[in-house]
């Protein structure tokens, strides 16, 4: 059996935001979405949300979803891959955004690599990308970090270190938090580093609310704003 023959890994994207799916993801993944009967899902309450949001033609409880999340042991992700060893195609969804990008499903992909089966990554909205198209900052040499340490000294070094690469090797560092410390991290960063370094702040990105903001940290140290609980991505440059 060729590849192109054989099952495939499809790779969905799901909104970023609350928007309905069809305003931001590609006609062809929504009707390929309806075809496929077996998936592994980051949660199973938002994978169920997004399918019903997708189609009411999709019958949620006929479809074989399983989870694959921080919590799943390693011993058991080869697993996950039987519905395509008996020839189906199996679709992973993650909570937000690309599977497989900063997302437990790259380990899901790796498994099927090693076994020879297709990957099929499709179209859809990475705040990744995104909040690096806005920001005004150097998109051909980037680093993303995922978290901050919660260390106040590792957390501090970890900034010091953005700022040697930034200055050095002219690399945008791109880097998130939890929601509710977003407000805590602009302060952080404005009392840590030099005022001229760039900080960009992309929240709700697709959402009713998007707002990306890109200014100096002198400016965000003396500005009023409020990204408490919303989704935001922050990225650093000069």
């Amino acid at each position: 059996m060729t590849q192109s023959e054989s099952p495939r890994l499809l790779l969905f994207p799901v909104p970023l935001s609350t928007e309905p799916p069809a305003t931001v993801l590609p006609a062809p993944n929504l009707q390929l979405l309806t075809g496929v009967r077996h998936f592994v899902v980051e949660n199973l309450r938002s994978a169920r949300r997004f399918l019903r949001a997708v189609s009411r033609d999709i019958v949620i409880d006929d479809l074989d979803l399983r989870e694959l999340n921080e919590h799943t042991p390693a011993s058991e992700i080869d697993s996950l891959l039987a519905p395509m060893e008996a020839g189906h195609d199996l679709g992973v969804i993650s909570e937000a955004g690309c599977p497989a990008v900063a997302d437990p499903g790259a380990d899901l992909v790796a498994a099927a690599q090693r076994r020879g089966y297709r990957v099929v990554p499709l179209v859809g909205p990475s705040s990744i990308l995104m909040s690096l198209m806005a920001s005004g900052f150097n998109g051909q040499s980037f680093t993303f970090l995922g978290y901050l340490p919660v260390d106040s000294q590792a957390r501090t070094a970890a900034m010091r270190e953005m700022e040697r690469e930034v200055r050095r090797r002219r690399r945008t560092q791109i880097f998130i938090e939890t929601p509710y410390r977003n407000n805590r991290l602009i302060a952080e960063l404005a009392r840590t580093l030099p005022g001229d370094m760039l900080l960009c702040v992309a929240s709700d990105i697709t959402g009713p609310a998007e707002s990306i903001v890109t200014a100096p940290l002198s400016r965000w140290a003396r500005t009023q704003y409020d990204y408490a609980r919303r989704p935001t991505i922050f990225l650093l440059y000069s």
